[in-house]
């Protein structure tokens, strides 16, 4: 029989581990790769009936890539899945008939974001797909891609059609944390391949981001919800050109 074993990395999550858990129970076996969590987080996914393994953070690439070493001898197939993500049991069962196929090294898996509480289909939330089923031994994390991470397979990806659901960004102020994050990390990406951002790029590329979200990215048919996550990326690409014009300067 194929052995799935299902994979959460942690840090104080809490709030979501025992719903998050409650969701895998269809794997094999379920594994809380935990970085060093000062909350309770390690006691509710005992309690939950999840193994516990602690590795201390570098950054997520490294982290998975560690999981995935922790569970090499152990599995066959490994689900990433993370803290705030749910599986339905539509993409549960769907799962279990993948992993039989013989042919494939990963399968990828589209989401479903809920951002503030809203299922958001358009401004590039949707398809959203994931690379989050690999068969243990031909999938590793790209060590040159430290946020976002990249899969590479040796082998064939498939995809998979039913959604993964994600809760992401419940209120505004964990919105702008992690972009203003993202904003300062693509900058630095920028500086270190030697981009000098041009005077327009401070207007330009905002314009051009909004312009992809709301109409290319079909932002328009999430309405107000959708103008309005257009225009907070726009927001965060004039932070990212601001963050690199001021490194230059320095």
């Amino acid at each position: 029989m194929t052995h799935l074993t299902a994979i959460v990395l942690t840090h104080n999550e809490s709030e979501q581990i025992a719903d998050c858990i409650k969701s895998l129970r269809f794997a094999d076996r379920i594994l809380v790769f935990d970085s060093y969590s000062t909350d309770d987080t390690v006691a509710i996914a005992q309690r939950a009936g999840a193994d516990i393994f602690q590795h201390e953070f570098v950054d997520y690439t490294e982290q998975r890539n560690a999981a995935l070493d922790a569970a090499d001898e152990m599995t066959d197939w490994v689900l990433f899945v993370d803290a705030d993500e749910r599986v339905t049991d539509a993409l549960a069962q769907e799962i279990r008939q993948k992993i039989r196929l013989p042919d494939f090294a990963g399968w990828r898996i589209p989401r479903h974001n809920y951002i503030f509480g809203i299922l958001t289909k358009g401004a590039g939330w949707y398809p959203d797909y994931q690379t989050r089923l690999l068969r243990v031994g031909q999938a590793y994390y790209d060590t040159r891609r430290k946020v976002h991470e990249v899969v590479k397979l040796y082998g064939e990806e498939g995809t998979i059609r039913h959604p993964l659901v994600h809760y992401n960004y419940k209120d505004l102020e964990q919105f702008k944390d992690k972009q203003e994050n993202y904003a300062r990390y693509d900058a630095q990406s920028l500086y270190a391949q030697g981009v000098r951002p041009k005077q327009h790029s401070l207007v330009l590329q905002p314009l051009r981001q909004f312009y992809w979200r709301f109409v290319t990215l079909g932002g328009y048919r999430d309405r107000w919800h959708g103008f309005r996550l257009s225009l907070l990326m726009a927001w965060f690409e004039y932070r990212k050109y601001q963050t690199l014009a001021a490194m230059w300067q320095k």
